[in-house]
């Protein structure tokens, strides 16, 4: 049998694992099973509390309404993690970011997760941006909580797996994708890039494409300066790099 016990005062619900002795007395958790759930909605955090205890018998979870009241609580020991529910909120919401920096530097060295229903992964990278030791979205189960709770208290970072596979996927993309010759330089900039490329002079350039000697300097300055290259040796060795040959050839 499981035991209940709500701190009144501070809004708080532990729960407990097995009865043993004659007393009634509530076991004692193992130094890895103690964790505060932050989370301002009543009747969420109650629910909470309740299904990770379902799953893990041997687990308590403190839950507090705010931070403050997490404070001023008797607690006889530091909890492994720190979670942190926004449930709907988003971090990038001001307020949000905020209050997830000022349980960081409370919590001082305690690993601070954050819980919420949002999936994004720009959400998951601005919850560690701001201190946060890990993001978890309301789609896994109650395991997957408890587990990254302690890998977090071990010194590691949790995302979930989906997250990242998004940005693998990301980074893949970015590194296959060609860049695009429209993305860096107009038709006309692209033609004499073309032929700076192939280490023609001013005068032969201009001549070919039709244009003032002084026109096709500037054209060449706006290249180096977009290509951050100091010299026209620099601009055609990064031109040959970042466009196959043969794409920045006028059409």
């Amino acid at each position: 049998m499981n035991i209940v016990r709500a701190g009144h005062a501070a809004g708080r619900l532990n729960f407990q694992g097995d009865v043993s002795g004659s007393d009634n007395t509530p076991s004692a958790p193992e130094a890895d099973n103690l964790f505060v759930l932050i989370d301002r909605r009543k009747l969420e955090r109650e629910c909470f509390v309740r299904g990770i205890e379902a799953a893990h018998g041997a687990v308590t979870i403190a839950a507090y309404g705010s931070v403050s009241e997490w404070k001023a609580s008797d607690m006889s020991r530091p909890p492994v993690a720190v979670l942190l529910s926004i449930g709907g909120r988003r971090v990038s919401e001001p307020a949000v970011a905020e209050e997830i920096r000022n349980l960081v530097g409370q919590a001082d060295d305690i690993p601070v997760i954050v819980l919420a229903e949002s999936e994004e992964l720009s959400e998951m990278i601005a919850a560690v941006d701001n201190g946060a030791r890990g993001y978890i979205p309301g789609s896994v189960s109650a395991d997957v909580v408890i587990e990254a709770a302690r890998l977090t208290s071990a010194g590691g970072v949790f995302l979930p797996a989906s997250s990242i596979l998004a940005l693998r996927d990301t980074v893949v993309q970015k590194v296959e994708r060609k860049t695009g010759v429209e993305e860096y330089f107009t038709s006309r900039q692209a033609a004499v890039a073309d032929a700076l490329r192939r280490g023609k002079a001013n005068k032969t350039i201009a001549y070919e494409l039709n244009m003032c000697e002084s026109t096709v300097k500037v054209h060449i300055r706006t290249i180096m300066k977009k290509l951050r290259a100091t010299n026209r040796t620099q601009a055609a060795y990064k031109l040959n790099s970042l466009f196959p040959v043969g794409s920045l050839e006028a059409e």
